[in-house]
């Protein structure tokens, strides 16, 4: 038992007529024998009911991530590869988010799913210049819409800091009183989570944008 490893199972149908189906149950099953076979042990499970695998934000997936940051546990049990994602630009850009954050992912179906083969290796990069490109777009974009507000009314802003809006006190009121009682940077996102208190962009909270919006001058 020394040498078992602890892991989340993900389990998803993209139907809400699955919901109530052996979609579940069925990958389950498949999970819990990969496991015991392997001497990992499925400390929690992970469900999106009827929720479609060509979104990259979903609720249960959402919330695994952000247990994987704060919990310690640092592998995932799927199925099969289209259980977490159908779409390939997802299912990509999911694997590079786990392998950034040295989580494993593991398949049932699929024992080579992580491997460095010349093929994913060739996406993850396609994928990587794409999203550099995106990113560059984004900041001249923001460049030019300042410069026309500069230049029509003399002045412009940026996005005004967390805490601008009367939700934002309220939520950086509950922030400083977690981090008062002692909680780190994980638990301070789990609960503010939990609670249904979202970022400035509508995102959940991560240990390090509750850094950021603690320690922000």
């Amino acid at each position: 038992m020394a040498n078992t490893t602890k892991a989340f199972g993900y389990l998803r149908v993209s139907g809400k007529g699955q919901v109530d189906g052996d979609g579940f149950e069925r990958q389950m099953q498949a999970i819990k024998s990969y496991a015991t076979k392997h001497d990992i042990r499925i400390v929690r499970w992970f469900r999106e009911e009827g929720v479609s695998g060509t979104l990259e934000h979903r609720p249960a997936l959402d919330e695994m991530l952000v247990e994987l940051l704060a919990d310690g546990v640092r592998t995932v049990v799927i199925e099969r590869l289209d259980r977490i994602a159908r779409d390939l630009m997802v299912q990509e850009t999911l694997i590079s988010e786990f392998r950034k954050h040295s989580f494993e992912l593991r398949s049932t179906c699929e024992p080579d799913l992580c491997d460095n083969d010349p093929s994913r290796i060739l996406m993850r990069q396609i994928f990587g210049a794409v999203a550099q490109y995106d990113k560059g777009m984004i900041v001249l974009k923001l460049r030019a819409a300042r410069m026309r507000m500069k230049a029509k009314t003399g002045r412009c802003e940026g996005r005004k800091p967390f805490g601008s809006t009367p939700a934002e006190q309220t939520t950086l009121k509950r922030m400083r009183e977690l981090a008062k009682q002692g909680m780190n940077y994980s638990a301070i996102a789990i609960a503010l989570n939990s609670e249904g208190r979202s970022t400035q962009t509508g995102t959940l909270w991560f240990p390090t944008t509750v850094s950021r919006t603690l320690n922000r001058k």
